[in-house]
């Protein structure tokens, strides 16, 4: 993964007020460290790091739940969370499959229903 950067700001995006840090796979062990010193910077100023996975490559495997686990853990350490940004169908599954809480962009909160629905209204239900 080459994650040269130019100098200067972190990259910024429309779409949020909060730091994003794009991933790009595959990450190797060593650039793990890095990668946890760089979401602990940006967490201690932000509190929340969004990590756009897109990029991470599919299949996702154990590797990036291992990769994602320690971003949240350097996160947690600075008082913050990361949040995810692109993150598959399946790699979302095996986040949930192993216990990873990890809060993922444009899924709905448990408890809150989905945007756009009403709740049905069952004929003789009391009217308040």
């Amino acid at each position: 993964m080459s994650r040269s950067r130019p100098p200067g700001l972190p990259e910024v995006d429309p779409r949020t007020d909060h730091p994003v840090l794009v991933l790009r796979g595959p990450v190797t062990r060593d650039e793990v460290t890095g990668l946890s010193d760089e979401v602990r910077r940006l967490a201690g100023g932000s509190g929340v790091v969004v990590c756009d996975v897109g990029g991470l490559g599919r299949p996702p495997s154990l590797v990036h739940i291992e990769l994602l686990a320690r971003l949240e853990l350097a996160a947690c350490r600075a008082g913050g969370r990361i949040r995810l940004r692109g993150a598959v169908p399946a790699l979302v599954a095996l986040l949930g499959l192993v216990g990873l809480q990890v809060e993922v962009e444009g899924e709905v909160e448990e408890g809150e229903p989905a945007g756009g629905v009403q709740e049905a209204v069952e004929t003789g239900d009391a009217a308040f």
